[in-house]
């Protein structure tokens, strides 16, 4: 194992930042867990109060903290609908979520990092940060947003010592905080019954990934250098980022409509 670092985890009560926590501190690592309300139930490690919506919790709680080696930019929400009239302040709780609470938590211990030399973030996205899909509008458009937003950063803080990482999880087993679905006009009930069973059929009978295995990628990612600045999670991640890679845009649209038998 590489040395011991303290790494902070957004979004850690569940899911992804549950298991990562779980899984860097097994290998040695001071762990600050946090969320909406302090995560429990992961023995030796910190837990703390965070809600990256707040630019106030975000400064109250790296105070409290103190240095950091690593971040894991992981809270997140999931909801979705068809994009006529979807609610705009649910579109912006997305994007406040996704996109603003990872840069609010990233500005926060830039300043130190850059003047030190050293650090690593790691932004947690998804197959649907490089991949669109029907009634993911809004999820989606964060995450690609959080896509942006990290290849600028690596671009620019690479130069400081500073490590940049986009973790890219296919379907991942639940754990993710849910918001209500917007379902939209009725018209769009048809699409609807479509789409539902889609990440099954994404999946195939291995059925979806474990949290633990993302959980491993991101404690990879922080501990090795070498680690590539995209990393896809899963084979449904790796099967269809490696199609949209090298397909056009009619091409892939066609192969995944016939993968989930998409007529709408």
């Amino acid at each position: 194992m590489s040395k011991a670092l303290r790494v902070l985890i957004t979004g850690a009560a569940r899911g992804i930042g549950m298991a990562t926590a779980q899984v860097l501190a097994s290998r040695g690592h001071s762990v600050v867990a946090t969320d909406l309300s302090a995560p429990s139930g992961l023995e030796g490690i910190q837990a703390h109060v965070l809600d990256v919506t707040s630019d106030d919790s975000v400064a109250q709680c790296l105070k409290e903290v103190g240095p950091l080696d690593a971040i894991v930019n992981n809270a997140a929400i999931s909801g979705g609908g068809p994009v006529e009239g979807y609610p705009l302040d649910h579109f912006r709780q997305m994007f406040e979520i996704h996109t603003l609470g990872a840069l609010r938590v990233i500005q926060a211990v830039l300043p130190t990092w850059r003047k030190r030399g050293s650090g690593v973030i790691v932004n947690v996205s998804s197959v649907n940060g490089r991949v669109s899909s029907p009634l993911r509008a809004a999820y989606s458009a964060s995450k690609f947003a959080l896509e942006a937003l990290t290849e600028s950063l690596h671009l620019e803080v690479r130069h400081f010592g500073i490590r940049s990482v986009l973790i890219e999880p296919g379907i991942i087993a639940p754990g993710m905080k849910a918001s209500e679905p917007h379902k939209g006009p009725a018209e769009y009930a048809g699409l609807w019954e479509q789409w539902d069973g889609a990440d099954t059929k994404m999946t195939g009978p291995a059925g979806r990934t474990g949290p633990e295995v993302v959980a491993l990628a991101i404690a990879s990612a922080i501990e090795d250098p070498a680690t590539p600045f995209r990393v896809p999670v899963g084979p449904d991640a790796v099967a269809i980022l490696g199609l949209r890679s090298s397909l056009d845009d009619q091409a892939f649209e066609a192969a995944m409509r016939k993968a989930v038998g998409l007529t709408w």
